[in-house]
């Protein structure tokens, strides 16, 4: 038996609906014939919100039955919300796997095989570098998160742009081979500062915060991920000016 839905969704010349889009693929993947009905002018829209009486486009009907909208067409089908909500360690795991890929595949590119201390230094630096731009994307949002718990940053506001600039400026020091005195000097201070901020804000004080590790506005919880991070740009510091 054919399984029947009309889906209403907007597709101007200005503006074609994603969540639409996606509404339509889903309906597809569960074996749906869908009446894929366009809403192609404003006043077309207007006329379809006030008729049934709903604030968004799309909106799928089954059986006669209005389900909603693209998050309530996920329910139907019980599937998971398509937005991560609450805390979620996804950037992170993304980041970090990535550059540990990019390591990988810049040492072997070298001909030399696979060699432990050069992919890790090289992991580290573009692990860095990566981080920097999460953050220099956005310094504002970034701020707003670091001044929460960041030690010195809460009584000089503009140390959280320094801290940003910094870690950049030492992952790709590490790539160009600089000094070790000129790159090691600032990983190795924001990184100290970094660890002693999370080891009091979360472990000490018992707060409640988002990482601004990644960049501002995240959700990821402040505590092991920012850790790891301060502690790596210590490591690498302390290897670099020893080695």
């Amino acid at each position: 038996m054919s399984k029947e839905a009309i889906l209403y969704r907007m597709k101007t010349d200005q503006h074609i609906c994603p969540y639409g889009l996606k509404s339509r693929d889903l309906l597809l993947r569960n074996g749906f014939n869908i009446d894929d009905k366009l809403l192609t002018t404003r006043q077309e829209i207007d006329a379809f919100k006030a008729e049934y009486d709903v604030a968004t486009t799309p909106q799928t009907f089954i059986n006669d039955e209005r389900i909603g909208g693209y998050s309530e067409l996920r329910r139907y089908f019980g599937k998971a919300p398509a937005e991560p909500q609450g805390a979620s360690y996804t950037p992170v795991i993304a980041i970090f796997a990535m550059t540990w890929l990019m390591a990988v595949g810049l040492v072997l590119s070298h001909g030399f095989g696979f060699l432990w201390v050069s992919v890790i230094e090289t992991f580290v630096a573009l692990s860095m570098c990566v981080l920097a731009i999460q953050k220099l994307r956005d310094l504002n949002a970034f701020s707003m998160q670091f001044i929460t718990y960041d030690l010195i940053a809460m009584r000089y506001v503009p140390y959280a742009y320094i801290y940003a600039f910094a870690e950049a400026f030492s992952g790709l020091g590490m790539l160009a081979g600089l000094a070790p005195w000129l790159v090691a000097t600032p990983a190795l201070l924001i990184g100290a500062v970094g660890a002693v901020s999370v080891i009091k804000a979360v472990y000490i004080d018992r707060r409640e915060l988002k990482c601004a590790c990644v960049g501002g506005n995240s959700q990821v919880p402040l505590g092991f991920v920012s850790l790891t991070e301060n502690v790596m740009m210590v490591a690498m510091a302390v290897w670099m000016l020893l080695k």
